[in-house]
């Protein structure tokens, strides 16, 4: 466990993009469904949403909530899923989006990751494959991914200039030819850089829970790699307490508390 809580520090500074935002207009309160413009997807991005859900179950939930255990503590993260606000709960410090800024409260400055990076981050990579469905994306089939013998076709992600806080960077996103779930997610980190990376990591997503009428997940699971090439697993990361609501929380609770700081 100790080792899970050093990877996640890492992981604050080290792993992923801020995808982009809906652009959609937020509801003014309570539970209502999004109201979107039909847009096309890969007829194998639409059988992936469909293995999870649907995608237009997804857009009727408003809030998103979990807890990711550590050793000393835990954090629960919020998020609203129609403006993409979001609030992450620790014993000490916290972090958030309040729609207009990103925040920390950090009284004994003892926080050591990217507030900019992290506040969202785990977001992304639990809401897969809905967040995939987001404005400003491009897609196109990517080389099947080999792992332990079997093959997993892969759809290659990349985004709009302008879209999101780093868009050079690419996914891809790779499921089971069978059941069409989501197996792997490939990414490149480009943060703070205006190049492409060809450094891809790797996250397996194999394990699944049902909450509601959506399969989301229940542990994901960062691999070492070489190239394109998948070596050994780490420490697996859990998620607990997992709810999908379509009311939203009131609109102060993501605001910035009185003590905390923007984060530039």
């Amino acid at each position: 466990m100790k080792r899970m809580m050093i990877a996640a520090v890492l992981l604050a500074v080290t792993s992923c993009k801020e995808a982009p935002k809906e652009t959609l207009p937020e509801p003014e309160e309570g539970k209502m469904e999004m109201e979107t413009p039909k847009k096309e997807y890969p007829e194998a991005l639409t059988q992936v949403f469909d293995a999870h859900g649907g995608l237009e179950n997804w857009k009727k939930k408003r809030t998103l909530t979990f807890t990711i255990p550590k050793p000393d503590a835990a954090e629960i993260h919020s998020i609203d899923l129609y403006g993409r606000r979001d609030k992450i709960e620790m014993p000490t410090t916290g972090m958030g989006f309040d729609g207009d800024d990103i925040w920390v409260l950090d009284p004994d400055n003892s926080y050591e990751g990217n507030p900019a990076v992290y506040h969202n981050l785990m977001f992304y990579f639990y809401a897969m494959p809905f967040v995939l469905a987001d404005d400003g994306i491009n897609y196109e089939e990517a080389d099947a991914l080999e792992f332990e013998g079997k093959s997993y076709p892969g759809i290659h992600i990349s985004y709009d200039a302008g879209i999101g806080a780093s868009p050079k960077d690419d996914y891809y996103l790779y499921y089971d030819q069978e059941t069409h779930q989501m197996a792997w997610l490939g990414y490149t980190f480009t943060f703070g850089s205006n190049e492409k990376s060809e450094d891809v990591s790797y996250i397996r997503y194999a394990d699944w829970m049902k909450i509601g009428d959506l399969m989301l997940p229940k542990i994901l699971t960062w691999y070492t790699s070489d190239g394109r090439t998948i070596k050994e697993a780490k420490d697996p990361l859990p998620f607990e307490n997992v709810s999908l609501g379509e009311v939203a929380k009131p609109d102060d609770f993501y605001q910035m508390p009185e003590n905390a700081k923007v984060v530039q």
